[in-house]
């Protein structure tokens, strides 16, 4: 209902993403579910996710678009895209992974104004077409059960 209720009212509160980059205290980045951050920048839990795991990785500056981003930048979206994919491994096993960016609201971006890649752990069987056939979502963790075992799991570095 959150995120159906931000629908209708969307200039309503500030960036989440950007909220999610200045988050300085731990209970801060746990209440905002920041995994981590990087020079260029934030990565966090998608709060209306497609499946469990699913990450948020978003340059810290407020962009909207691929070419505004600068070179550093654009390599920190794709170095910590790569360490998601990584830690996402390691703590969920998935067999797959949907990579992507939506730019543009008809290109489906919920933020337009705030460039974001997504990556979305997948496994075989996984119940992905709810969302197509029954306009449902079925998420079995709670983002903070997800948070908590990707933040300790990522701690462990192999």
């Amino acid at each position: 209902m959150q995120y159906i209720r931000s629908l209708s009212n969307p200039n309503s509160e500030e960036c989440f993403l950007c909220a999610a980059a200045r988050a300085a205290s731990n209970e801060e980045r746990q209440a905002r579910l920041v995994v981590w951050t990087s020079a260029h920048c934030v990565v966090l839990i998608n709060l209306f996710p497609y499946t469990n795991g699913h990450l948020l990785i978003a340059p810290k500056a407020h962009k909207a678009e691929l070419e505004d981003l600068s070179d550093d930048e654009a390599m920190d979206l794709q170095r910590q895209t790569t360490e998601a994919v990584k830690l996402l491994k390691r703590a969920m096993s998935p067999q797959g992974f949907n990579i992507g960016i939506n730019l543009g609201r008809v290109a489906g971006a919920g933020v337009p104004g705030h460039l974001h890649q997504h990556v979305v752990p997948r496994w075989g069987g996984d119940v992905n077409f709810m969302t197509v056939v029954g306009e449902v979502r079925v998420v079995p963790e709670a983002a903070e059960q997800v948070w908590n075992e990707l933040v300790r799991v990522r701690a462990e570095k192999t």
